[in-house]
């Protein structure tokens, strides 16, 4: 079994791990969960978090062969679209992001974003396998964060994406439109269930308290000892009852309502209006009280 080559990449303004992945052999590659900069504030994008990928391709020789994303980052923008045009790399996917684009395309009015997942190069299922070089990447439905997510498995690695963080900030929340705590339990079981010194590499870290520094890597083994939701011993039911209350008390994501837009056509800003800019649509719901007619 090849073992793969890892460079982690933090962006602590949206605290995102983006990973470029290779075959040592071969120089053949992918990038997990790339970030583009966004503020907004000002609406601007910036690509800095991409060409330092990219640099970092170029200083090891690796050709990227594909872009893959754990699910529809609801947290940050997708620099899949970029990396593409800069490489050719395709995009994808698990295929349940049509069950989250059902969900969201009436919700923005996103009627450009293609039926079946189309925005995407490539649908993955549960158990399938890509093949870039020697390499070869296991995909494991780990739903639970979203109905999309999924897990990849390269050697003794596996990229998580949402479902676990470090032992010491425990798991993700479920609280989006079909989430669900009880998927997440049986996901992190499943992702437990691998051999103890399996190498599992996060898609966030928010430095618990205590904690000086950022970090990402950690193993099955620390997970099921430590993991402050859901280490070994903590039934499904007594993990959902923490995890819907944990999830009351969150704040919305800053970047929710662009990132959903964005990633959900794989990174895609929506069309340019007739002025030539592209706008992100804000829903707007009245608390119940609020006088609508004052508003229209």
């Amino acid at each position: 079994m090849t073992e793969p080559a890892i460079r982690a990449f933090f962006d602590e303004p949206t605290f995102t791990v983006s990973y470029l992945v290779w075959d040592p052999a071969t120089r053949h590659g992918v990038v997990i969960d790339p970030v583009l900069d966004f503020d907004v504030a000002s609406g601007t994008v910036d690509n800095h978090s991409v060409d330092a990928i990219l640099a970092a391709a170029a200083e090891e020789g690796v050709s990227l062969d594909w872009v893959l994303e754990t699910h529809v980052h609801a947290d940050h923008l997708s620099g899949a679209p970029l990396i593409k045009a800069r490489t050719g790399a395709r995009i994808a996917i698990g295929e349940h992001v049509r069950d989250v684009q059902t969900i969201f395309r009436p919700i923005f009015g996103a009627s450009d974003v293609k039926e079946g997942g189309g925005d995407f190069d490539r649908l993955l299922a549960d158990g399938e396998t890509i093949e870039v070089g020697d390499l070869a990447i296991e995909v494991m439905h780990t739903p639970g964060h979203t109905p999309a997510d999924v897990s990849y498995r390269i050697g003794g690695a596996v990229f998580v994406g949402d479902t676990l963080f470090m032992p010491d900030y425990g798991t993700a929340r479920c609280d989006f439109p079909g989430g669900d705590a009880h998927q997440l339990y049986r996901s992190i079981r499943r992702l437990l269930a691998l051999p103890p010194e399996t190498r599992l590499f996060m898609c966030h870290d928010y430095k618990a308290p205590g904690r000086e520094a950022f970090a990402w890597e950690t193993t099955v083994a620390d997970q099921r000892r430590a993991n402050a939701h859901v280490h070994d011993g903590i039934g499904e039911e007594a993990f959902v009852a923490m995890r819907q209350a944990r999830d009351r008390t969150l704040d919305t994501p800053r970047l929710l309502v662009p990132s959903i837009q964005v990633n959900m056509r794989a990174g895609r800003f929506p069309p340019a209006e007739a002025n030539g800019v592209r706008y992100l649509r804000v829903p707007v719901v009245l608390k119940e009280g609020a006088d609508a007619g004052s508003l229209a």
